[in-house]
């Protein structure tokens, strides 16, 4: 491999789940300004994710139902036709 292609700087970072609130802590470059304090007492600083592997649907086996009935009927009820 090419010398210098792959960041030094990798530092312990918890990347937390806000969807579920799940943690964990693996090492990452991701810069944060945030800190959270983990589970093993230590203050490691914070990426925020929408979705994980514990929420996604995929690796979950659920499907979570959106409410799309909603913006059906109001699209239908912009866009027909003036009797």
């Amino acid at each position: 491999m090419k010398k210098g292609l792959h960041p030094d700087q990798y530092r312990l970072v918890v990347f937390r789940d806000m969807s579920n609130g799940t943690q964990f802590l693996s090492r990452s470059t991701a810069y944060t300004k945030e800190t959270v304090k983990y589970e093993d007492g230590n203050e490691y600083p914070v990426v925020k994710l929408e979705i994980s592997n514990t929420s996604h649907p995929f690796y979950t086996g659920k499907n979570v139902l959106v409410d799309t009935a909603g913006r059906i009927d109001k699209f239908k009820k912009r866009y027909e036709k003036k009797a």
